[in-house]
C-alpha cells in the first residue's frame, strides 16, 4: 500500500501547481504601509489594495501574473531563493562525514550509553527510567534555544547526531528528530524571549519589548509538558516494539550504518591531533585577544562576559586530558566547542546559517586533520558527505518553489487581507480565536515567523483596539499560530531539510505528527481564552 504513496518531490511539486492554479482565481494585491497623523501624532497602517487600484508609484513595482508553465521556473527560484539552507545542509552534510569517520561520535555515544548503564543501577533512577531523563532533558535544552533565541535552522546539524544517538538507544529516527525539532519548536511557539517573533511582532503592536513574560512562561511550561508526554509515550510504544515504527524499513539504513560503526575501534593519537590542538589554541587565543568581552543578549536583557578568554583557557586544559585518552575525545571536545560558539554566536554577535556553515566546516577539516588524514582525503570525505546529504538539499529547493510561485502570482498579501475580513462582530473569545486560526493558516503560505510579523501585527493590532482585545492577546495569537504548523506546513524550508538529513519522507512525519498537532493547536486556542478572560500581568 506504501508503494503507492507519491515520492516526496512529486507531493512538494504537486503543491506547487495547486499554488499555481490559485492565482488563476485570487485577484492579485498588495499591503502597503501608510503613514497618517491621528490626534496629532504620527501613525503606521498597513493597508490592502488589490492590483488594479494600486497607487501609481506601486504600479511598477508590483509585477503579478497568472502562473502556469513558471511551475517548472518555480523549481529554479525556489534554488535560488532557498541557497543559504542549501550550501547549509552540503556543508554540514560534508563536515559531519568527515567527523564520523573518525569515529569519535561514535566513541561519544558508547560512553554515555555505558554512563547511562551505570545509572540503572540506582533504584531510584531504574523506576523514573534512565530513557526518560535524558530525553526530557534534550528536548527541554533545545526547547530553551527555541523559546530564547528562536533556534530553527540551527536545528538541522543536530539531527545528524541526535538520530544515531536514538538508533543506538533503541528507537527510531522519528526519535531523534523529535529530541532536536520538536523540542526547539515547542520552545519556538512557547517564545519566552524570542527576538524574532515576540520581539518583532510586541513592538509592531507598541507593546514594550518581552512584555506579558509570566504568562507566557507558564504558557511554555504547560506546551512542553504536552509535547514532551506525546513524544516519552511514543518512546515507550517504540521500545517495547521497533518494528511498529513507521520508518522501521527506513530506519534500516541508519541501523546498519549503526552496527558498521559499532566495530572495535583503536584508541591512538597521532602527533597530527597534537599540532591541530596547537593551531585551534593559538586561533582561541587571537580571538580571545581582539574579542576580551562578549555581550550575550537573552531577551530584552543582556550581560557582558569574558566568555573568550574563559573557554580558551578551558580548552588549553581539557584538550591535553582528551589527547592523553584519545584522538576521538579531542574531536568531541571540538564538537563540544562547535556547539558553545554556535550559542555564543548566535545569542552574542548575530551569527546566521552562513557562520554557522562556516563553523562546522572548519570542526570537519580540523577533525580529518586530527586523525591524520590528508587534504585529498579530507576532501573526498568531504564529497562523500555532500552526496550522502544531496536529496535533503534538493527537496530544500523544491519546497521553496511553492512561496516563489504565491509570490510572483502576488496573492499571498489577497489571502491574508481575505482571511482578515472573516473577522467579524464576534465576542472575545471567538475574535481571538480567529486570529489565531487566521494566523495558523497564513503561516503555511508564510512560515518566516519575522515576515509573518512584519505583515500581520500591523492589520492585527489595530483590529484588536477596535473589538476590544488586549494587543498583547494579540501577539500569542500570532505567537502560537506561528509556532505550531511549522512542524508540519510543506513550505518551510527548515523542516524539509530535517526530513531529509533524517530520510523521513513527508507522508510519513505528517502521519506521525498530526495528531501532536492537533492538541497543540486546541492547547493554543485554551492557552489564549485567559487573555481575554483574565487580568494578566502585561496584558
Amino acid at each position: 500500500m506504501l508503494k503507492n504513496v507519491p515520492h516526496t518531490y512529486v507531493i512538494v511539486f504537486g503543491i506547487i501547481v495547486i499554488a499555481a492554479i490559485l492565482t488563476w482565481f485570487i485577484p492579485p494585491g498588495k499591503y502597503i504601509e501608510v503613514t497618517r497623523v491621528v490626534d496629532g501624532k504620527e501613525k503606521t497602517e498597513m493597508v490592502f489594495h488589490y492590483e488594479d487600484n494600486l497607487p501609481d508609484e506601486y504600479q511598477a513595482k508590483f509585477d503579478s501574473q497568472v502562473q502556469t508553465w513558471q511551475v517548472f521556473s518555480a523549481l529554479f527560484k525556489g534554488f535560488v531563493k532557498q541557497s543559504n539552507i542549501i550550501i547549509f545542509i552540503l556543508m554540514i552534510g560534508g563536515a559531519f562525514w568527515i567527523m564520523n569517520h573518525s569515529k569519535a561520535i561514535d566513541v561519544g555515544i558508547f560512553a554515555f550509553l555505558k554512563f547511562t548503564k551505570k545509572l540503572e543501577r540506582n533504584s531510584f533512577m531504574r523506576k523514573l527510567g534512565i530513557d526518560n531523563i535524558i530525553i526530557v532533558l534534550i528536548m527541554i535544552l533545545f526547547s530553551v534555544f527555541g523559546a530564547i533565541f528562536g533556534m530553527s535552522e540551527e536545528t538541522i546539524a543536530f539531527v545528524i547526531i541526535l538520530i544515531p544517538l536514538a538508533i543506538s538507544m533503541g528507537y527510531d529516527s522519528l526519535m531523534g528528530v523529535s529530541m532536536v525539532y520538536i523540542g526547539a519548536h515547542l520552545g519556538f511557539a512557547g517564545a519566552i524571549l524570542n527576538p524574532f517573533t515576540i520581539g518583532i511582532a510586541q513592538g509592531l503592536a507598541g507593546l514594550p519589548l518581552f512584555s506579558g513574560i509570566e504568562y507566557r512562561m507558564f504558557a511554555w511550561l504547560v506546551i512542553n509538558i504536552v509535547g514532551i508526554s506525546f513524544v516519552l509515550r511514543y518512546a515507550r510504544k517504540i521500545r517495547k516494539n521497533p518494528t511498529s515504527s513507521i520508518m522501521y524499513e527506513e530506519d534500516s539504513y541508519w541501523r546498519k550504518r549503526d552496527k558498521a560503526e559499532s566495530t572495535e575501534i583503536t584508541y591512538y593519537t597521532p602527533l597530527m591531533a597534537w599540532i591541530v590542538y596547537g593551531i585551534t589554541l593559538i586561533a582561541l587565543i587571537i580571538f580571545s585577544v581582539l574579542y576580551p568581552v562578549t555581550t550575550m543578549t537573552v531577551g530584552n536583557s543582556s550581560f557582558t562576559f569574558q566568555i573568550l578568554p574563559l573557554l580558551t583557557v578551558l580548552f588549553a586544559i581539557i584538550g591535553i586530558f582528551t589527547l592523553r585518552k584519545s584522538v576521538h575525545f579531542f574531536i568531541l571536545l571540538l564538537l563540544g566547542y562547535t556547539i558553545i560558539f554556535l550559542i555564543v554566536g548566535v545569542m552574542g554577535y548575530g551569527w546566521y546559517v552562513m557562520e554557522i556553515a562556516t563553523l562546522f566546516l572548519a570542526m570537519g577539516i580540523a577533525s580529518g586533520l586530527a586523525i591524520d588524514k590528508s587534504a585529498n582525503d579530507i576532501a573526498n570525505l568531504f564529497l562523500d558527505g555532500v552526496k550522502d546529504i544531496m536529496s535533503a538539499a534538493i527537496i530544500v529547493g523544491l519546497a521553496g518553489g511553492i512561496i516563489v510561485v504565491l509570490e510572483d502570482g502576488g496573492i499571498i498579501d489577497s489571502i491574508l487581507y481575505g482571511l482578515s475580513k472573516s473577522m467579524g462582530n464576534f465576542g472575545n473569545v471567538a475574535s481571538v480565536g480567529t486570529m489565531y486560526v487566521i494566523q495558523t493558516i497564513v503561516n503555511i503560505v508564510i512560515p518566516s515567523g519575522s515576515a509573518k510579523a512584519a505583515i500581520t501585527m500591523p492589520i492585527m493590532a489595530p483590529f484588536s483596539d477596535l473589538i476590544g482585545i488586549s494587543r498583547q492577546a494579540t501577539v500569542m495569537a500570532f505567537q502560537f499560530g506561528d509556532g505550531f504548523t511549522n512542524m508540519i506546513t510543506p513550505t518551510s524550508g527548515v523542516l524539509i531539510a530535517v526530513l531529509g538529513v533524517a530520510r523521513i519522507p513527508y507522508h510519513k512525519w505528517v502521519k506521525w505528527v498530526w495528531p501532536l498537532i492537533v492538541i497543540l493547536i486546541i492547547l493554543g486556542f485554551l492557552l489564549l481564552i485567559p487573555t481575554v478572560t483574565m487580568e494578566l500581568s502585561g496584558f
